[in-house]
């Protein structure tokens, strides 16, 4: 079973939804490998993008989760925000390009692989806008205007067309009803 493991890297703009597919995901991988009932052993998921991508720390930061992952290489592996958001940070807010190929050599062997979350309604970022505000307070200080997140999107799209990682884009445009979320999801289980 060890080769059936997944290392998944979850990336997209701010609140297109990564979280939420991400938890979906981690809880069919825990179920499927979980082998202890008192611990949560069957997935591991590492949310790295916590005011560090985009300054000095980031990719001295994806390093040590890479190195983490040589550990975790037998176990499924989920990271929540990775090396393109560090290169999406760095291109938007310091006008620099961060070069990642030899980090992608080295996930390219660990089998990792980066589902996309893009959403292409300016009216649904506008929503996420106001619902993220209302549930985390603190978000204000870096919310952005609607059109910002659709820059951000624009650049993960230009950047995942170099990655050299297999890849999967899940549009999370329509609103969240039931249906339309058990479709993303099996979408995204039938490609791992």
């Amino acid at each position: 079973m060890k080769k059936n493991k997944q290392h998944l890297i979850f990336e997209g703009a701010e609140l297109v939804g990564k979280s939420f597919l991400a938890a979906q995901i981690y809880n069919f991988l825990e179920k499927k490998d979980n082998s202890n009932k008192k611990i949560l052993n069957g997935c591991h998921w590492f949310n790295c993008d916590v005011g560090i991508f985009g300054g000095p720390y980031g990719k001295k930061v994806i390093n040590k989760y890479i190195d983490i992952l040589k550990i975790l290489k037998n176990k499924n592996v989920i990271f929540e925000k990775f090396h393109l958001s560090d290169m999406v940070y760095n291109k938007l807010y310091n006008n620099k390009l961060i070069n990642y190929q030899k980090e992608e050599q080295l996930l390219k062997k660990l089998n990792s692989k980066i589902i996309l979350i893009t959403v292409g309604d300016k009216k649904i970022f506008e929503q996420r806008i106001i619902n993220r505000i209302k549930n985390v307070p603190h978000y204000q200080r870096i919310a952005q205007p609607a059109e910002n997140y659709l820059k951000q999107q624009e650049l993960y799209l230009e950047f995942i067309k170099k990655s050299q990682l297999k890849n999967l884009i899940i549009d999370f445009s329509k609103p969240l009803n039931k249906n339309f979320v058990k479709r993303q999801i099996k979408t995204i289980l039938n490609w791992i």
